[in-house]
């Protein structure tokens, strides 16, 4: 026998297991006067609680910017207000990735205009036309993401005729890919592409050299100016690099100049050492000599004393 344990009343702010079949095996059940409800009691819940509003979403990715230091800006699985953009406006002015992803779209007619947009993700919503205002809006587009969406007819996708620079659009999971000619019809439709659903008319995969827009959204004409300032940096640095060992030659050659001098110093010190020297070696050969002289005298004085008296003995 299996005993249930459960408070004898429920308040309505408990929460339920959202398995009903689970409830249901409970219903009718006591044990030791503990009876469950016959039903679970109903919550009012908000679509904040759910998932965030679009307007407060934008509020918090800003992260104390302003909306002209944002270049990327993901609002992924917030909800829009009656289909619509909302909270987005174009003091987002060097705006350059958006992406819209399952937020509950239905129109883009309330996008703000943002001329320096490049790429724009609007898949898993619910927009049926209207993409007129792309071309209005959104000059500079170059990518699109459409996948997702409920475009049937070829003809809904002629208002993107006016995105001049559009080059890669998709079209996954919509029912316009169900049509006879689709890729031939939309390569028609719009010359200026370059891609449809990541292949070119030549069913060639898109790589990432042909201009696919990164998730910071900057695109590879930007990676090359990025990469063109490294390379200029890197002259720079090898600038600096062959300086400073033209630098280090110098010092090297002034040490060895120096080295050179201080030898010459040194050897006239030591040849003027050597002349002191030589100069003191004679003073003293003299003084030897000269004391010589004086004990050569002094002996030859008695000498001479001693013939003196014999000379005079003899006069």
């Amino acid at each position: 026998m299996v005993l249930v344990l459960m408070p004898q009343q429920v308040k309505e702010s408990e929460s339920w297991s959202s398995d009903r079949g689970w409830f249901q095996q409970l219903q009718g059940i006591s044990a030791f006067g503990l009876k469950i409800p016959a039903k679970p009691p109903e919550r009012k819940v908000s679509l904040l609680q759910v998932t965030m509003e679009m307007k407060k979403r934008i509020h918090l990715e800003l992260r104390n910017r302003t909306p002209s230091d944002v270049r990327e800006l993901v609002l992924d699985n917030c909800r829009s207000v009656d289909g619509k953009v909302e909270g987005l406006t174009d003091e987002f002015v060097n705006l350059e990735f958006l992406s819209l992803i399952n937020v509950g779209l239905i129109t883009v007619s309330t996008l703000p205009k943002l001329g320096k947009l490049k790429k724009l993700e609007l898949s898993d919503n619910r927009i049926s036309g209207g993409l007129d205002v792309l071309a209005e809006t959104l000059p500079n587009l170059t990518h699109l993401n459409l996948s997702g969406n409920k475009l049937k007819d070829i003809s809904t996708l002629e208002p993107l005729k006016k995105l001049d620079n559009l080059k890669s659009l998709d079209l996954f999971n919509c029912e316009v890919t169900n049509l006879n000619d689709y890729r031939e019809s939309v390569f028609e439709l719009l010359p200026q592409l370059t891609y449809l659903d990541g292949y070119d008319m030549e069913d060639m995969e898109a790589t990432d050299s042909d201009g696919e827009v990164d998730g910071d959204g900057v695109d590879d004409d930007e990676d090359e100016e990025g990469e063109d300032e490294e390379d200029e940096e890197g002259d720079e640095e090898d600038f600096d690099e062959e300086e400073d060992e033209e630098e280090d030659e110098e010092e090297v050659e002034g040490e060895e100049d120096d080295e050179e001098v201080s030898g010459e110093d040194e050897e006239e010190d030591f040849g003027q050492e050597r002349d002191v020297e030589d100069e003191d070696e004679e003073e003293d050969e003299d003084e030897e000599e000269a004391e010589a002289g004086k004990g050569e005298k002094r002996k030859r004085d008695p000498e001479d004393e001693d013939d003196d008296e014999d000379d005079e003995e003899d006069d």
